[in-house]
């Protein structure tokens, strides 16, 4: 999250409140439900909303790359980073079954 709040806070000026506001809503959104499905009982419509928002999210980033906001190189560790993250988030749905 911090890599990434640092990075959109780069974007130009007329994109931080466009395209970088729904990397973070998305990002935060996503950590809001991580949050929420940790505390519940029933997690798991938490859980998919969680991987709604991080589809949202690599979609997000595919296109900050396409509009050169966000450089290969970057976007290969963001992606590297929320591959991770959703393989993570598949083992807990899958347990939360």
């Amino acid at each position: 999250m911090v890599w990434l709040l640092d990075h959109t806070r780069k974007f130009p000026k007329y994109e931080r409140f466009r395209l970088a506001k729904r990397i973070e809503d998305a990002m935060f959104t996503f950590h809001e439900c991580l949050i929420v499905a940790a505390q519940s009982k029933q997690s798991r419509a938490k859980l998919y909303q969680a991987d709604n928002e991080l589809d949202k999210l690599r979609a997000y980033l595919r296109l900050a790359t396409e509009l050169k906001y966000t450089t290969y190189p970057q976007y290969g560790y963001a992606s590297q980073q929320v591959t991770e993250i959703g393989r993570l988030l598949g083992g807990w749905l899958k347990t939360s079954a």
